[in-house]
Parts: C-alpha cells; sequence; structure tokens
C-alpha cells in the first residue's frame, strides 16, 4: 500500500506533520508527558542528550540514560493529541517516509505515560505511584478505529457504564497495559488498578461549577466499582486512546500517574515537583533493566 500525501502528511522537510520528527531522531523507548515542561525535567536525567525539537505543543528530547537510548515526548492535554501523536510515532518507525509504503517488518516502541491524576479511593495517598492496569475511555477515540478488544476488556467496559449509570450516548471501552511492561514497573511504590481517562477536566471528572452535571454521582459510582479485586483508583486524560491505539499498532504501552489531588477526601497536593522528578526516576531506571 502506497500512502497519499492527504493522508500521510508531511512537512516541507519530510517529517511527520505535527510532532516534526525524523526516523534518527526518535528512540525505541520513549516516555509521553502531557506537560511540555515535563520533557526537560526528564531530559535533565540523561547522561547525554543528541535532540532537542519542538513544534506546536509537541517537545521532543532524545538522549541516553545509563547506557540505554530514550526519548522524552509531550503531547498536550486529552486523546485527541493522543491520536496524533501514538499515528505519527509508528509512521515513524513503521513506514518508510520516502515511499510511503510500509515497512516489510515491524517495529515496536515502548510507550510509557508519566503524567498527574485524580484519586478516586480515599485509602490511597496523595503522591502514590497510580499504574494504570487497565484504561477505560470515556472518549470516542478508539470507536473510530477496527479494535478487536478482548473479552475481559469489553465485559469491564460494559459492567462499569452500566454500575456507573452512563447515559446512552456515552459509551466507554477498556484498554489493557501491556503486560510486560505492567510487571516491569509494578513494586510496593505502586498502587494498581482501573484509570478512568476522561474527554475533560471539569464535568467529565464529575467537577462542577457555574454549570453543574448532567451525569449526577459519578465518582461515588466508579468508586464503588469492582471488577473482581480491582478498583477504579485514577481519573486522568490520556490512557484509554494510548493503550487501545498503542496495542493496535503492536507497540507496549504503560501509564504511571502521580496522585495530586484525592477527589473523595477534597485534599490537593501543595506542591508534587520532588515527588515528579522522583517518579521520573523510578521510570527510567524500571525501563533501564
Amino acid at each position: 500500500m502506497k500512502y497519499p500525501p492527504s493522508e500521510l502528511v508531511l512537512n516541507a522537510h519530510g517529517e511527520v506533520y505535527h510532532l516534526g520528527l525524523s526516523p534518527d531522531q526518535v528512540a525505541h523507548d520513549i516516555i509521553l508527558v502531557g506537560d511540555q515542561d515535563r520533557v526537560k525535567l526528564i531530559s535533565n536525567f540523561f547522561d547525554t542528550i543528541e535532540h532537542k525539537s519542538q513544534h506546536r505543543e509537541f517537545c521532543c528530547h532524545t538522549g541516553t540514560y545509563r547506557g540505554k537510548r530514550f526519548s522524552a515526548i509531550s503531547t498536550g492535554i486529552g486523546t485527541d493529541n493522543i491520536d496524533i501523536v501514538v499515528n505519527e510515532l509508528d509512521a515513524l518507525v513503521n513506514i518508510d517516509l520516502i515511499n510511503r509504503t510500509d515497512h516489510p517488518e515491524h517495529q515496536t516502541l515502548r510507550l510509557v505515560r508519566i503524567g498527574t491524576c485524580g484519586i478516586l479511593q480515599p485509602e490511597i495517598p496523595v503522591h502514590s505511584y497510580i499504574l494504570s492496569r487497565f484504561a477505560v475511555g470515556l472518549d470516542n477515540v478508539a470507536h473510530f478505529y477496527p479494535i478487536k478488544f478482548s473479552e475481559e476488556e469489553n465485559t469491564i467496559a460494559k459492567s462499569l457504564a452500566e454500575h456507573s449509570g452512563l447515559p446512552k450516548t456515552i459509551v466507554p471501552y477498556a484498554a489493557k497495559a501491556s503486560e510486560s511492561l505492567f510487571d516491569l514497573l509494578s513494586s510496593d511504590k505502586t498502587v494498581s488498578g482501573i484509570t478512568m481517562t476522561s474527554s475533560g477536566f471539569y464535568a467529565p471528572q464529575g467537577r462542577s461549577l457555574r454549570l453543574g452535571l448532567s451525569v449526577e454521582n459519578i465518582n461515588q459510582q466508579l468508586q464503588s466499582y469492582r471488577h473482581g479485586n480491582i478498583s477504579v483508583t485514577n481519573f486522568e486524560m490520556e490512557s484509554s486512546a494510548l493503550f487501545a491505539l498503542g496495542k493496535a499498532l503492536g507497540h507496549e504501552c504503560a501509564t504511571v500517574c502521580l496522585g495530586i489531588a484525592n477527589r473523595p477526601k477534597n485534599e490537593f497536593s501543595k506542591g508534587y515537583e520532588l515527588e515528579m522528578n522522583n517518579l521520573i526516576r523510578y521510570v527510567l531506571d524500571g525501563l533501564s533493566k
């Protein structure tokens, strides 16, 4: 198959359109962050830095940590941006950008998101490391792709929607994290469970300001949901599309978030720069094993 210019969009330098990157500028181990300023926090740990670039909200630093090559890339906020980032990163390693055809051999990326989140279980302390076992999307990105979800993923999506009383206009999907990355990053420092990926920060996460809410008590309903012994641990805004699209394209994906708000207890971090730096080192050390 040859991808036409309207579908595989490149800039004047022959780089993928939004990220502004060429294949040689990206490592196969990639840490994704929402905040572009967080890219520098990651590359500060690198022993060497070979590449720095920024286009729009997409900042990339590539270098080495303990002899292993890494890229740190910012995605901006939301699953719509994850759609761009995952597709363009996949194109960088699996499509010949000059000939616009697939490479004969598939290349697998390891994509690990480091972010912040709101905690949904009262017993989980602020500043906990929350490692997602599943991500459930309240967005619609994955519904535009012919993704075959597992029986367990479909069971979680359906039962959680019913338990939470979501209107029929909201159709969640569930996607599982990479087993190998989950095992690599899991330790006594992490709390694991189901991560909810919302399509917004305020009402989609149960925050009521002047407009109020059309879906009442969603956080309380999510807090009481169980899939076996797995509970819903946190809310964030990117992981569902990362897991669903990444896995469908043959990549390994995981998310570790720093909990900065405990929603049931109405607590918010008074400052988390040190804890975020510690989480970054924790993930880099885990991926360097």
